[in-house]
């Protein structure tokens, strides 16, 4: 472990914290089962302050029309905290408080704080954006890589969703909403009821993933790993779904992965 990272402990679970990658969970190990894929972008990393894909990168904030770089051409992807390094706030032997401050290219000043908090059977994430200053649109996310397969059988998805947005060419949603179609998905989910995934892998571990949020993208497409992203709006939401972060409203959102051994 790197002099910066933070090892929280509860049961047989252990978590990596990683202030200066991007206050991401490197590792999340229950009884020795790793359950995070492993590399420096991998782990499950926080989408702030937006989620998915900006289209062309660009926002409107009234009259304003803001720029982000085109990290995944011709969008934005996924907000600039991952890229960042955070600042750790306190941590306790299964608990971990990290902080961001928002810096350019994102035009607005504000704090990101990420509550890292384990127990011998869950794991809970919870982020807040503030601002003291001016008011700006904002969406908070996660972008867990789970492991396909933890030595034995892949894993197995079960959801159910009350829609899922269509997907363009451009790999954004075109704003219709359809009934869920099959895998393999690069997609977002609608859960009115609040976001409700288990990943199953067959005789080893169940891992629910649970959020207030009603939107979930589910990521598939790749043969290392699954993801399962809670957020609180679609891709391209700063445009077409703004959520308002004020000096008396900061966002925040909550994510917990429950599990338990098969």
């Amino acid at each position: 472990m790197s002099n910066d990272e933070i090892m929280l402990t509860a049961g047989d679970a252990e978590a990596i914290v990683q202030p200066g990658n991007g206050g991401r969970i490197g590792g999340l190990r229950v009884g020795g089962l790793e359950l995070l894929r492993q590399g420096e972008k991998f782990g499950c990393f926080p989408m702030v302050p937006w989620c998915g894909r900006i289209r062309e990168g660009r926002f409107r904030d009234g009259a304003t029309v803001h720029q982000m770089p085109l990290n995944s051409p011709p969008h934005a992807i996924h907000g600039t905290a991952r890229d960042g390094a955070w600042s750790t706030a306190r941590t306790a032997g299964d608990e971990a408080v990290i902080t961001y401050d928002l810096v350019g290219p994102w035009p607005y000043p504000g704090r990101v704080t990420q509550v890292v908090a384990l127990t011998a059977d869950s794991l809970t994430l919870t982020m807040s954006v503030e601002t003291y200053d001016s008011s700006f649109p904002a969406q908070i996310g996660w972008h867990p890589w789970f492991n396909r397969d933890l030595g034995a059988e892949d894993v197995r998805l079960d959801f159910q969703a009350a829609w899922q947005e269509e997907r363009g060419e451009d790999h954004l949603p075109t704003g219709r909403r359809v009934d869920p179609r099959p895998g393999p998905w690069d997609d977002c989910f609608g859960m009115p009821g609040g976001v409700d995934v288990t990943l199953t892998w067959p005789g080893q571990l169940e891992l629910k993933v649970a959020s207030q949020e009603e939107w979930v993208v589910v990521y598939d497409e790749q043969e290392a790993a699954v993801c399962v992203e809670p957020q609180t709006g679609p891709p391209n939401g700063l445009n077409t779904l703004p959520r308002l972060v004020t000096p008396l409203e900061p966002l925040e959102a909550v994510t917990t992965w429950t599990w338990r051994r098969l």
